[in-house]
């Protein structure tokens, strides 16, 4: 009987044993010279009210630094496969922001991805912190990858707009890769707030009931030279309990590229809503106006030898749906457009120069920048143009 227990017990280490496993250690180091440039004018006038206004010109607030992340996020991590045998397979992913420029940010928090995952023939599971899906059409058909002073503007605006480009808390699951190029995802995020009962024994606190939700998908085909996804979100992301509102940010994008070989194209358009829910809607004022923001992006990029030609073109316009009165005209909507131009010269498989330079342009009151310090943005001035660069070195483990 011993020896049989003794057997077993051999057959089950050996089994352990033999299980395939693998970590690795990963990362990217990306080291730039950037600066930024942004211009404030007054564009106020001499009125019949104000006959001796004096218009006082443009202001500026300018930035250079030694940053990092301007061509890939500078990131250090950990991933790890075991194979369980029968198709199944574990993972792990713990990726860390890092800030190389200063040494300021280290592996502290993993919230770039901290996942675990079951996959098999049926796909994937994953548990954790990970991109949204609506964020990956931003980047994936983005040529500049959401990275430095080329960013595009659908993600710059839907940054500050209130969309998450990660998601906290979140289920999701990965369609198998054997599908004759179609691919997708569904994502759910926990809010994780305490529900109290009775409902009046809720804290009069914002943001305490609904706020961080997450619902999401992404469903795409990729085959040969193309690609093409369309994606959904509905980020919340603020609620006010007593008052009866919650605020979402629901995002609709559709994204494609096409390598033709000599050149390969991407494009992107856009729509996201910022609405209130309210619970009893107000009687005279009738709530708070959803905003929209719509946006597109073209882009392209031309292999030359070594290096690779980055261009990319983005375009932004939000409205207020404010009710348009004879009497007090509705505010021009704000919008703003956005010219990237870059190079990259690689090195090795694993080591790049590069460079960047971009310009965007706003009118009526929007205030989007290509990084660095914010517009002055008073009643006397209004953001116009913010332009930058970066010159830099990327390299990756």
């Amino acid at each position: 009987m011993k020896k049989s227990l003794v057997a077993l017990a051999a057959l089950a280490v050996a089994g352990v044993a033999s299980a395939q496993s693998s970590v690795t250690l990963f990362g990217v180091v990306d080291a730039s010279i950037s600066s930024y440039s942004s211009t404030s004018r007054d564009l106020n006038g001499a009125t019949l009210a104000n006959p001796f206004y004096q218009n006082q010109g443009s202001v500026k607030v300018s930035r250079r630094e030694l940053a990092n992340s301007g061509y890939n996020s500078s990131r250090l991590g950990f991933r790890g496969t075991e194979d369980l045998g029968g198709g199944l397979a574990a993972s792990f992913w713990l990726e860390a922001p890092i800030k190389n420029d200063d040494g300021s940010e280290g592996v502290a928090t993993f919230n770039r991805r901290s996942t675990v995952s079951l996959s098999g023939g049926f796909g994937e599971v994953r548990l954790g912190r990970d991109y949204s899906p609506t964020f990956w059409n931003d980047t994936v058909f983005d040529p500049f990858g959401t990275n430095g002073v080329g960013t595009n503007l659908i993600h710059t605006a839907n940054a500050e707009f209130g969309r998450p480009t990660r998601a906290s808390n979140t289920i999701g699951y990965f369609l198998p890769p054997n599908l004759g190029g179609f691919y997708g995802q569904l994502q759910y995020g926990f809010h994780e707030k305490t529900k109290y009962s009775p409902g009046l024994a809720t804290p009069d606190v914002a943001n305490n009931s609904r706020a961080g939700r997450n619902i999401a998908g992404r469903f795409g085909y990729a085959n040969g030279p193309l690609d093409v996804a369309i994606a959904y979100g509905s980020s919340t992301v603020g609620d006010q309990f007593y008052i009866g509102t919650t605020t979402k940010v629901n995002t609709l994008n559709l994204g494609a590229s096409y390598d033709f070989g000599p050149v390969k194209l991407f494009g992107e358009v856009s729509r996201s809503k910022n609405k209130v829910d309210y619970e009893v809607t107000p009687l005279f004022t009738g709530g708070r106006a959803d905003t929209d923001l719509t946006g597109y992006l073209l882009g392209v990029t031309v292999p030359v030898g070594a290096g690779l030609i980055r261009a990319s073109y983005s375009r932004v316009k939000y409205d207020f749906n404010e009710v348009q009165s004879p009497f007090f005209p509705a505010e021009a909507d704000p919008k703003a457009s956005k010219l990237a131009l870059g190079y990259v010269h690689n090195l090795s498989k694993r080591t790049a120069l590069y460079a960047t330079v971009a310009r965007v342009s706003n009118k009526n009151g929007a205030a989007l920048t290509v990084g660095g310090p914010a517009f002055i943005n008073t009643g006397v001035f209004t953001p116009k143009n913010s332009t930058g660069y970066d010159f830099g070195i990327r390299h990756a483990f």
